[in-house]
């Protein structure tokens, strides 16, 4: 196995996706990185998710992701743990790139089933069998049919969790997440944990299904945090109000095609990060997708908005 022996961290709560900064000519902007990464951890997350389709992951360079990940380790400096993406398009590029997020500083694993080719099921299971395998990590399968294109079958997971010790959570993201949940909690027989995903966009109704955490785009975290807060100390009437003010957010977050966009033009407008350049195929907002945006958080007050005169 590849990576070093080191005392496992518990991954629950929120655990955002780190957007990747560009800077106007499509670079990475690594101030705006450091600041992104500040911004999260006052916002008191639980833990941080690089290279997620929210990181826009399926763009970035080897070198690029080498760098990311330095920086945010650096930052972060133990205070939380990290989950790493490291699905890739076939068996052989998924356990590389697990391998070197073991390395790198990833305290967990979040892969994603290989999406071009679709694998048929004894091919899924190969696939997530090797990665587990290869490294001495959790592993969170990720089930997002929406961005991959291939559904994970309860079953299946059920089985992987049974046969591979590390294979310990599932991010499930095929709607109706919650129905799903249910049956991965049933059929896991306790084996595995579940997250939501999806930009939050059935929090409330995950936790009550028993899932410990989300992992939504990375612009809003004191509100999630507040969520899970609420709910985690028994108060469901608060956590249940606060979840559907941020609806209409969260929703216009998961727009096709433009919510990159969405997340990155947010974090500028309070200063978090430069620009909110996003990489093809990925498309910039117009104006009035930019104000309706806005015009959402408007009675929600969050930090991320507050966050240039939080650090003047």
């Amino acid at each position: 196995m590849d990576g070093k022996q080191r005392e496992q961290k518990a991954i629950r709560g929120v655990v955002p996706i780190l957007a990747t900064p560009f800077g106007e000519n499509g670079e990475i902007d690594e101030a705006s990185l450091r600041e992104l990464v500040r911004f999260e951890l006052k916002a008191g997350v639980d833990g941080l998710a690089l290279f997620g389709n929210a990181s826009e992951m399926y763009t970035l360079l080897e070198r690029e992701r080498e760098r990311i990940a330095e920086i945010v380790v650096d930052e972060v400096k133990g205070r939380v743990p990290l989950v790493f993406g490291s699905g890739h398009t076939g068996l052989e590029g998924a356990v590389q790139l697990s391998k070197w997020a073991a390395r790198a500083g990833a305290d967990a694993l979040m892969v994603l089933p290989p999406y071009m080719v679709k694998p048929d099921g004894q091919r899924l299971e190969a696939y997530f069998s090797a990665v587990a395998k290869a490294v001495d990590l959790p592993i969170m399968l990720q089930d997002a049919p929406l961005a991959s294109g291939v559904a994970v079958p309860v079953p299946l997971m059920a089985k992987l969790a049974r046969e591979v010790d590390n294979i310990t959570s599932v991010k499930v993201e095929a709607p109706p997440t919650t129905v799903k949940m249910t049956e991965v909690l049933k059929q896991s027989e306790g084996r595995l944990e579940v997250f939501g995903g999806l930009n939050g966009i059935y929090y409330y109704e995950e936790l009550c299904r028993g899932a410990i955490g989300t992992m939504p785009a990375c612009e809003f975290p004191d509100l999630c945090v507040q969520i899970q807060q609420s709910f985690e100390k028994g108060d469901r009437r608060a956590a249940r109000a606060l979840f559907y003010r941020c609806l209409p957010f969260i929703r216009i977050g998961t727009i096709a095609g433009y919510a990159m966009a969405v997340h990155k033009e947010v974090l500028k407008a309070g200063g978090v990060i430069a620009s909110a350049y996003v990489r093809n195929p990925n498309a910039p907002l117009d104006e009035p997708l930019l104000r309706e945006a806005l015009e959402t958080l408007e009675d929600l007050d969050p930090l991320v908005l507050r966050w240039r005169k939080a650090t003047a």
